[in-house]
């Protein structure tokens, strides 16, 4: 409930992270999951959340822009927000997976809407270079 997580693909998401920082946006914390292990790394952009407004009846659940019928305007992003979780970096998990900060918690935490459209696009050039008709393993790599 204090922040939401912006998670893509590694290679769309060093892309992005690029651009965002050439044009001087604000990034926040970043993370990297599952790069060193061969299996689909991604980038975790940390952003301060958008799922707890003054206004109950507005909160955004974790399934928003992350379903795989939603893949062909967000292809390879999911939004972890209220009701979703990440692990926090330094972390291992079972099969030599680690999260580790890219960029640490001394960087305040941006609205996730200043990121939202340079992570899409990167996703979506993403999704291009490989099989251009399979946007749900690039979006669900860990049900593989």
């Amino acid at each position: 409930m204090v922040h939401d997580v912006l998670d893509v693909p590694l290679e769309a998401g060093r892309s992005a992270l690029e651009r965002l920082l050439e044009a001087g946006v604000d990034v926040g914390p970043v993370a990297e999951f599952g790069a060193g292990n061969g299996d689909e790394a991604r980038l975790l952009f940390f952003t301060a959340t958008r799922g707890t407004p003054d206004d109950e009846d507005e909160w955004w659940p974790c399934e928003l822009d992350c379903h795989p019928e939603t893949m062909d305007e967000h292809p390879g992003l999911r939004w972890h927000c209220r009701g979703s979780y990440v692990l926090v970096p330094p972390a291992k998990l079972p099969g030599e997976h680690e999260v580790s900060w890219v960029r640490g918690l001394e960087h305040p935490l941006p609205d996730p809407l200043t990121l939202l459209e340079t992570l899409t696009d990167a996703c979506a050039r993403y999704v291009g270079e490989d099989d251009p008709d399979d946007h749900h393993a690039v979006a669900w790599p860990l049900g593989r």
